[in-house]
């Protein structure tokens, strides 16, 4: 394996030019600050926008920067112009992805020429990295400002190992579906074989908003596109631990902030550090803790608020008003409250370095983390880490990603004042022994896991996902193994096929009664069963009479409802073994009522099984409704002898004892076969792969886990096999 290249928006050092020399220094941020340590300690490279304008820089100065950043910083500079940076960071990165997907849609503008540049520039990353990756190297592509990177990269790199990580939340689908450019999104991110986010509700929304825009359905966690499996899951990103743990105090600041906190009282901090903006509930914080102080009035001259407040582009219109509005409030508070040694907001405009914003995190007593809506939220992990006597009260925000593990927090709605302002006097009242217990306990896993952690597992799962692919890749029908199968197809006396017949023969439809055979089929099929040589069956969990109605002029042997009905060649429809039907008069209203309750879903009702359809629903709803059916029916099948069978999009209530794998092994039976080859596309047919000797063909239709051999992508695939073994047979019989 190669190296490892990280793909950013900005590289994690901040270049400044000045009298036309260059300065370097670390870049601050979640992002560059989380995934430095694990940049330093490995081969790896980073790729990412360097943070001045390239009209700014002549040819000279670019190739000194790309220099100096590759010798000594292990990273290479994506140029930007000013109309770049405008249109696409400052305008579709956050104009329309920061705010949408933050729950802020009222915040959102949909530009055209801002989506113009915003696919622009994910091109302009894509050429930086086609210079710069070797076949082996590991690319792993960060946050929504590269969303089509991935698929960008893929066209022209097809088999490199590409990784994407989201750092932001990924919203759920109504808010998605406002996007206009969701299916190109979609589409972008699809292009990588491992796709991370913070928390399983992330996951959750994406999966949801693939399948139902794209139409790609998802299996534990992995995600079929129809050309290859995409791997879909959380890795809560950690911090570098011990850098905290063991952070320096600065006890000048530590000093000069308890020396102006209180002149009369012992001291007690709550502190607050966020960028100003307006996804981190800042006015909303500030008014809990106003309305603390009106209603714990014993705590007034005693408790001081420390609000950071990191200034975040102080251009935009909407972050000038947010900055406004806290200022307003912090002056409105202090005004109301203070008195002639104390004030009870300590308002920093600014940002800190490393040794004194540790140097916060250890001197306050509780630390106030309430986002209105976060991916992660390092702040929380990191004031944790910093509590070196592991004392000190956490509040966290239920809409923060980090809250999934960290639940010995206070958890709070930041939108509820009242809530947040019993929060604080509960954290200041807390026994001492209790904060060190909640806190060891978090301490323990962030210890464990953090960002080293957290890079070698998503690294080690993207290995995973490409021996996955590989796997399957290595099923899949080729030209060679096609040959192969030809060539033994034409050699052997004595044929057998067992096919499928909806999903594999024939696409799926909305309505069932619409799938009968089209012309190409009913050609295929006779010039297929033409051949003396050849014996077809039709295995399928359709009923007796449409197979019949269906397949009435072609000498092909059918299977009918999974198994309960057989008609052999040349003769009349029989029971594999005698069934009743007593069983439905008590499973049938249970699916009526379901069927009912569930818009554009039906109830289907055959001899000996019934049959709940569920492909014209909505898919949530549809997803809902199937589980609470299945666990409805779970113990009623269970004493009636029956199961519940899955295929796609429907649930099929029969006896436990007939199958598909039962009929197959009916024909299998009736002599020796040369040459056998099966095909079928879900669940049900893996009863037929399990049944057929090492030597046969068994093939999956799509790219789920299967007990089959093969793989064929879909029923187009099909037809075009069966096609290839006819032609043959005609090619060999004309040249005899």
């Amino acid at each position: 394996m190669g190296r490892l290249l990280l793909i950013s928006n900005r590289l994690p050092v901040t270049i400044d030019k000045r009298k036309g020399k260059f300065s370097f220094k670390p870049s601050v941020g979640g992002l560059a600050t989380g995934l430095s340590s694990f940049h330093d300690n490995m081969e790896s490279h980073w790729i990412g926008w360097c943070g001045i304008a390239s009209n700014q820089m002549d040819a000279g100065k670019k190739r000194e920067l790309h220099i100096v950043l590759k010798n000594k910083f292990k990273s290479s500079p994506v140029h930007l112009t000013r109309q770049d940076i405008r249109m696409f960071y400052a305008g579709f990165c956050n104009k329309t992805i920061w705010p949408l997907f933050h729950y802020f849609p009222n915040h959102a503008s949909y530009i055209n020429q801002q989506w113009d540049s915003y696919v622009h520039v994910n091109k302009l990353f894509a050429q930086a990295v086609f210079k710069e990756a070797q076949h082996d190297d590991i690319i792993w592509v960060h946050d929504y400002h590269l969303f089509l990177l991935p698929q960008m990269l893929r066209q022209k790199l097809p088999h490199a190992h590409i990784g994407f990580f989201l750092h932001i939340p990924f919203p759920s689908y109504e808010i998605f579906r406002l996007l206009p450019w969701r299916e190109e999104i979609l589409e972008g991110i699809l292009g990588a074989d491992l796709i991370g986010f913070h928390t399983y509700d992330y996951v959750r929304h994406f999966d949801s908003s693939v399948r139902r825009i794209l139409g790609h359905e998802h299996t534990l966690g992995q995600i079929n596109t129809g050309q290859r499996m995409v791997r879909v899951d959380a890795f809560p990103m950690g911090i570098d631990y011990k850098r905290f743990q063991n952070a320096e105090i600065n006890e000048a600041l530590y000093s000069e902030i308890l020396s102006n906190c209180c002149i009369e009282n012992e001291c007690r901090i709550i502190l607050s550090v966020d960028r100003l903006d307006y996804t981190k509930g800042i006015p909303e914080r500030l008014k809990a803790f106003d309305r603390f102080l009106d209603k714990y009035t014993q705590y007034r001259g005693s408790v001081t608020l420390l609000l950071v407040a990191v200034p975040s582009r102080t251009t935009v219109e909407s972050y000038v008003a947010l900055k406004r509005q806290v200022d307003e409030l912090v002056g409105r508070i202090n005004g109301k409250h203070s008195t002639p040694g104390w004030t009870p907001v300590r308002y920093y405009y600014r940002s800190f370095p490393f040794r004194d914003l540790a140097s916060l995190y250890h001197l306050s007593d509780v630390a106030l983390v309430t986002p209105l809506r976060d991916g992660m939220n390092l702040i929380a992990k990191e004031y944790i880490a910093s509590r070196k006597n592991d004392r000190g009260v956490l509040i966290l925000s239920e809409m923060a990603g980090a809250v999934s593990e960290m639940g010995e927090a206070l958890i709070i709605n930041p939108q509820n004042m009242e809530q947040v302002a019993d929060a604080i006097y509960t954290a200041l009242i807390m026994p001492v022994d209790e904060q060190i217990s909640r806190n060891r306990l978090m301490k323990i896993r962030l210890k464990k896991y953090n960002v080293t952690a957290w890079g070698e597992d998503f690294i080690d799962r993207l290995g995973d996902v490409k021996t996955d692919q590989d796997e399957i890749q290595a099923k899949q029908i080729t030209e060679g193994n096609r040959a192969t199968l030809i060539r033994k197809y034409r050699t052997a006396c004595r044929r057998l096929f067992l096919l499928d017949y909806d999903g594999t023969l024939t696409p799926f439809v909305n309505k069932p009664d619409k799938a009968a055979p089209d012309t190409e089929i009913v050609t295929l099929l006779k010039r297929l069963t033409a051949i003396p040589e050849n014996n077809v069956v039709i295995i399928s969990g359709r009923d007796r009479d449409t197979l019949g109605r269906w397949f009435e002029n072609i000498p092909v042997a059918l299977s009918a409802e999974h198994g309960i009905w057989t008609k052999d060649f040349d003769q009349d429809w029989h029971m594999l073994e005698h069934m009743n039907s007593e069983w439905k008069e008590m499973i049938r209203p249970i699916l009526e009522l379901f069927a009912n309750r569930t818009p554009g879903a039906f109830m289907e009702e055959k001899p000996y099984s019934l049959v709940w359809h569920y492909r014209n629903t909505s898919i949530e709803m549809g997803n809902v409704r199937t589980r609470e059916l299945k666990e409805e029916l779970l113990h009623l099948t269970t004493n009636l002898n029956l199961q519940v069978m899955e295929g796609n999009k429907v649930l099929e209530i029969k006896n436990t004892n007939i199958h598909k794998g039962r009929a197959a092994q009916h024909f299998y039976s009736q002599g020796h076969w040369d040459f056998i080859i099966a095909i079928g596309d879900d669940h049900t047919d893996e009863y037929i792969f399990n049944e057929l000797p090492e030597n046969a063909y068994s093939i999956k239709v799509g790219l789920d886990k299967t007990k089959a051999r093969y793989y064929l992508r879909d029923s187009h695939d099909v037809r075009s096999l069966l096609r290839a073994m006819v032609h043959h047979e005609a090619v060999t019989q004309n040249a005899d």
